[in-house]
Order: structure tokens, then C-alpha cells, then sequence
């Protein structure tokens, strides 16, 4: 069965990201702030910043806890389980693809800058044309969709620096006062109406499973592109109502694209305007890939017919779930109004905060060994409660339309889980374990802590390939006279300090300290040192060979051979496998009595390589 490619790198992520939050949000949408609430509409952009931040630490803790395609879904379904789950599938899938097929429409309503006599049903097409050139150019791989992400992202930034920079110093002051004739629910109203602009942070989490070295990748991917648009969109929207008049600032749809006329001239004019073509085809590109993904998890988790979960053989992608997701989008743009987009967008993805943050605190409460994120939520569970509170707000005070919508998102969903999914899903699920430990009844059979733990061993590349790669090519030193403990120390250290990178005397010190320490396994002759240091993607084995034995602190038995493992904490389930495989090796050569006595160092390796051969045949 085909399977999903990771090869989408940090670069990658932090571009789909921020490729997903630089749009309409930008370009169109200052617009319609400023005529809500005035220049203090820098206050709403900011709000709607801020508010980001604790769904951005809770999905970074979910995402590496579990790097698997679906996002939000796979968290909310593990957490809350299958019921859960298809409501936050559902929702995730059409809230991103209504966010996307905006965008793609504002690349129409951009060609009215061009050609004023455009018909709004010509532009609607442009956008479905767009949208269907976006489809195939995913269902081509991820990869290519990445690289263009990667180009236009760029070209993007840098054009936004040379607005803001050169806008600088043609802002004027007065044109901030009054600065706001509102009431204070007006700018926080605004605020939930323009969060959508910055809700692409986490839209990554749905493409977790192609990403390269997840547990590193996606949190930075996510804090870098929150972070740089963030800035951007401030800096941008403070320049843009400093030199743009009021007047058009309230009634034009291209803002930024004034803003830059009023600063260059006919050149600022047309290069803002590319700029904003290029963030909607962005949008309309990063959306898709990551909107795509949500109903490729529900297709294999039967919870929507399983031909969504396919992946073609040739290119490895969703292909079926993107041309689905794309006809979706195209019907968006044809049948629902500009202000419809905004609020259905927005209020959907509140909900799925909402829903994340929840997840979250069932995750961390349930105890589950397994579930080990790289990175962990700080001031848990306020900064979640924080979330799941100030959202439920920004919820409600968008108004009865956006909620009779994400009512009957919800009523949509619950009546296709009962009709389609329900008898097919039995799953475990995180609030069972809650459930266990408050009741003290057993409710589980430590299903998904299993799960957890194949997910781990999938994130952190543990596999015995890997393990055989390090001891095909570590080090063998090979002595013949009784070694001291400091000696093995200064013999690792010659080895290993410029290969890590480590300051030698402080891998030697390490190494002496750690010896008397009762970590030290020692069996059948053969010891196995594990040393912790610090730093990132850090990993080394050495083995010794002493014909004569040497005898470590914590036990009074010769030792033959030694692995010496130097690791750095995200490594540390690699470390934890690679030593119970050395355990397994040193148990089959005590019962072949090889006791690791080979001619010469290189003899040694051929006589561990051998065993583990041997160790296959004994499973």
C-alpha cells in the first residue's frame, strides 16, 4: 500500500504556514476593519495575534505527541474519541477550505484593478480556475507544492519589507486620531472577525505525517511563521492607516495596493498588487494541500468511505481527498458572498480551538506512558483554560449568523456519524483513561498507550535499521591491559568530542560521573554505558574491547566489551531501544559462550553483526 513521503523540511513548513495566514487577511480584509472600528483596528490585528498563542502551545505539544496526517481530527478523536473526532474532521476540512477558496476569489477581485468592466461571475471563474490549476499541481506531490510555497512565500516577505520600511516615513500621525470611536466589543468583535487571518499557524499540524524530523520541525515551523506574520501584519496595517485617507481605507477592497501608490507611485501601486495575487495563490495553494489531509485521515479511520484514504502509487498523495477538497472549493467560490466567507471561516475555526485545547487536557490527564510530546504546553492547564474561554467569547460575540452556521456544522456532522460511522469505530480514547483513574474501574485495555508507543517509534526513526547503521560504522577501540575508568573516559572522549561537537573535558567528566552511577548494565561480560548531554539530534556509540576485563564501580564483574552510547535528550528513545537491543546481543552470545572474544577490533563488530543475525532467527 502506497504511503505518504515525508519531505517537507522546516524552510517547507514555515512557508505552508505562513503561506496559509498571508492573504486576504492582509490585503482585503483592513478594509472591512477599518469601517467596524477605525484606525484602533490595530488593536483587533493584534488581539487576534495574541489570541493564537495558546492554541499555537497546545497543537506544538499535540503535534509531536502524535505527528500523524489529519491534525486536529487524529487529536480530537484519540482524545475525545470517534464522535469527537468526525466534528473536528468535518469542521477542520470545510473552515480551511472556505478560508482557501476566498483567497482564490480575491485573486478575481484583483483583476477589477486591471479591467474595472470585469463581471462578477468572470471573476468567480478566474478563482475556479485557479483553484483547479492548485488541485493538480498537489495531487503532483507534496514536494512540488512545497518548493512553489517556498518561492512565493519569499518573493511575498520580501516585498512586504520594502512597503513597510519606505511606508515608514510617509505615515502621518493625525490620521490615527480619533483613534477609535467604538466601544471596546467593537475592536474585540473585530477581532474575532479578522482571527481567521492568523489561523494558519497551526493548519500545519494536518500535513504532520510528511513532515522531515517532526518533533523538531513542526513546533519551530509553527512559533517562526506565527511570529514573522505576525510582525508583518502589524507593521503593515499601522503603515497602511497612517498613509492610506480614511475614506478609501473604509470602502476599497485593495487597500495595500493603495497604500503602496500613495508611498512608491505607480510602482508601489503594482507591486502590492502582485504581492497580494501571489498571497492569495499561496493561500489558495497551502490551504488546499492542508485541507486536503483532513478527509485522507477520516477516509482511513472509516469515518467517511475509505476511497478518501487512498494514496496514489505514483506521486504519494491523497489524490482523490485533493480533487474532492478542490471541487468543494470551487463550489465555495460560485454560491456564498464575501461576508459569508469571513464569518463561517472564522467562527468554524474558534470552535476548533476550542476543541484543541480540550484535547489537550484529556491527553495530559489520561497519564498514558507513551504519550511523550518533544515539546510541552508551558503553564498547563491555565494557558489552555485561558484558550478554551477567551474563544467561547469571541464565539458568541460574533452574532447569531456565524453561530446558526457552526450549529448546523455540528448538527451535520453528529447526524452523519450516528447514520455512517458508529457501528463501524471502536476505539480507545483518552478520556476513557480519565474516566479509569477518576472511577478506578478499568474502562481500557491500554490500546492507545500501544498506539502512542508505534507512534513514537515512527517520529523518532527508532527502527532496527537505523540501530544497525550506528554499529556498522561506531568506533572499536580494543585494549590489552586492565583499563581504569578514566582511561575508557579519555578513550571515548579522543573519539567522540568533535563528532559531537562537545568540549572534551566535559564529555570526559561526563562519562566518569555517569559510570558510578547504578545505570551502568552490565551482562554476560559485556556493559553498556548510556551518557546524557546536551544539545539537539546528537547520538554515538563506541565499543571497547578489553581482552583482560575491566571492572566498573557499580559491579564486581570483569567486563570483555562495552558500548559506550552518547546522546542528546531528543534521542532518548533511540537510546532506550538501542540499549535493550545491546542487552538482547550480550543475552545470545552468553548463550553461544562467544563472550565477544574475536581476533581484532574489527572482528569484534563481525562478532556483534553476527550475533544479531542470530537474534533474528531467535525471535
Amino acid at each position: 500500500m502506497a504511503k505518504l513521503k515525508k519531505v517537507l523540511s522546516l524552510i517547507e513548513v514555515i512557508c505552508v504556514s505562513a503561506g496559509v495566514m498571508v492573504s486576504s487577511g492582509l490585503f482585503i480584509l483592513p478594509s472591512l476593519a477599518y469601517a467596524k472600528t477605525g484606525p484602533s483596528m490595530i488593536l483587533s490585528y493584534l488581539i487576534g495575534s495574541l489570541i493564537m498563542v495558546p492554541t499555537i502551545f497546545t497543537k506544538a505539544e499535540l503535534v509531536t505527541a502524535m505527528p500523524k496526517t489529519g491534525g486536529i481530527f487524529f487529536f480530537a478523536d484519540r482524545s475525545m474519541g470517534p464522535l469527537m473526532g468526525t466534528l473536528a474532521g468535518f469542521i477542520g476540512w470545510f473552515s480551511l477550505s472556505f478560508k482557501s477558496a476566498f483567497s482564490l476569489l480575491a485573486v478575481g477581485l484583483f483583476v477589477l484593478l486591471l479591467n474595472p468592466m470585469v463581471t462578477e461571475w468572470q471573476i468567480k471563474m478566474i478563482a475556479v480556475a485557479c483553484c483547479l490549476f492548485f488541485t493538480i499541481i498537489n495531487v503532483l506531490g507534496v514536494k512540488l507544492a512545497g518548493r512553489f510555497q517556498v518561492l512565493i512565500v519569499l518573493i511575498l516577505v520580501i516585498a512586504l519589507l520594502i512597503y513597510i520600511i519606505d511606508g515608514l516615513f510617509h505615515v502621518e500621525m493625525a490620521r490615527f486620531t480619533p483613534f477609535s470611536t467604538y466601544s471596546i466589543n467593537s475592536i474585540l468583535a473585530t477581532a474575532g472577525f479578522i482571527f481567521i487571518s492568523f489561523s494558519g499557524t497551526t493548519k500545519i499540524a494536518a500535513i504532520a505525517g510528511e513532515v522531515k524530523n517532526p518533533r523538531r520541525n513542526l513546533p519551530l515551523g509553527m512559533f517562526y511563521s506565527w511570529g514573522i506574520v505576525s510582525t508583518l501584519y502589524v507593521l503593515a496595517i499601522f503603515v497602511t492607516i497612517g498613509v492610506v485617507p480614511a475614506e478609501e481605507l473604509s470602502s476599497s477592497f485593495t487597500p495595500i495596493s493603495i497604500g503602496g501608490g500613495i508611498i512608491m507611485g505607480d510602482f508601489g501601486l503594482v507591486m502590492m498588487s502582485v504581492a497580494a495575487l501571489l498571497a492569495f495563490v499561496s493561500t489558495g495553494n497551502a490551504g488546499l494541500l492542508a485541507a486536503s489531509r483532513n478527509p485522507l485521515a477520516m477516509g482511513k479511520e472509516d469515518l467517511i468511505p475509505s476511497f478518501f484514504g487512498r494514496i496514489t502509487k505514483r506521486y504519494g498523495t491523497p489524490g482523490i481527498a485533493i480533487v474532492f477538497t478542490g471541487l468543494f472549493m470551487s463550489t465555495v467560490i460560485l454560491f456564498f458572498d464575501l461576508d459569508t466567507f469571513v464569518k463561517t471561516a472564522s467562527a468554524l475555526v474558534l470552535l476548533l480551538f476550542i476543541l484543541a485545547n480540550i484535547a489537550l487536557i484529556f491527553m495530559r490527564e489520561s497519564n498514558m506512558k507513551h504519550y511523550r510530546p518533544a515539546y510541552k504546553s508551558p503553564l498547563y492547564p491555565w494557558m489552555q483554560i485561558m484558550g478554551i474561554v477567551g474563544y467561547s467569547f469571541l464565539l458568541f460575540e460574533m452574532g447569531k449568523a456565524p453561530l446558526l452556521i457552526v450549529g448546523l456544522f455540528v448538527l451535520g456532522s453528529l447526524i452523519w456519524y450516528f447514520i455512517y460511522a458508529r457501528g463501524k469505530i471502536k476505539r480507545e480514547y483518552a478520556l476513557l483513561h480519565v474516566v479509569e483513574r477518576i472511577t478506578g474501574i478499568q474502562q481500557t485495555d491500554q490500546l492507545l498507550d500501544e498506539e502512542l508507543r508505534e507512534i513514537l517509534l515512527e517520529r523518532d526513526d527508532i527502527t532496527e535499521k537505523k540501530f544497525l547503521k550506528f554499529i556498522k560504522r561506531c568506533p572499536v577501540l580494543e585494549f590489552n591491559t586492565p583499563l581504569s575508568v578514566e582511561e575508557v573516559a579519555v578513550a571515548v572522549a579522543d573519539e567522540l568530542a568533535d563528532k559531537l561537537k562537545i568540549s572534551y573535558k566535559k564529555l570526559q567528566a561526563q562519562i566518569q560521573d555517569h559510570e558510578k552511577q547504578p545505570e551502568v548494565i552490565v551482562h554476560a561480560g559485556v556493559a553498556c554505558l548510556s551518557i546524557p548531554i546536551q544539545g539537539h539530534n546528537k547520538f554515538e556509540v563506541v565499543m571497547i574491547r578489553d581482552r583482560t576485563g575491566t571492572i566498573f564501580s557499580t559491579t564486581a564483574i570483569p567486563v570483555y566489551a562495552a558500548f559506550v552510547i552518547v546522546y542528546s535528550p531528543d534521542e532518548w528513545n533511540f537510546q532506550f531501544h538501542s540499549v535493550s537491543w545491546i542487552v538482547e546481543i550480550a543475552e545470545l552470545a552468553d548463550l553461544r559462550k562467544q563472550r565477544f572474544m574475536a581476533e581484532d577490533k574489527e572482528g569484534l563488530r563481525d562478532v556483534v553483526l553476527s550475533l544479531w543475525k542470530q537474534r533474528k532467527l531467535y525471535k
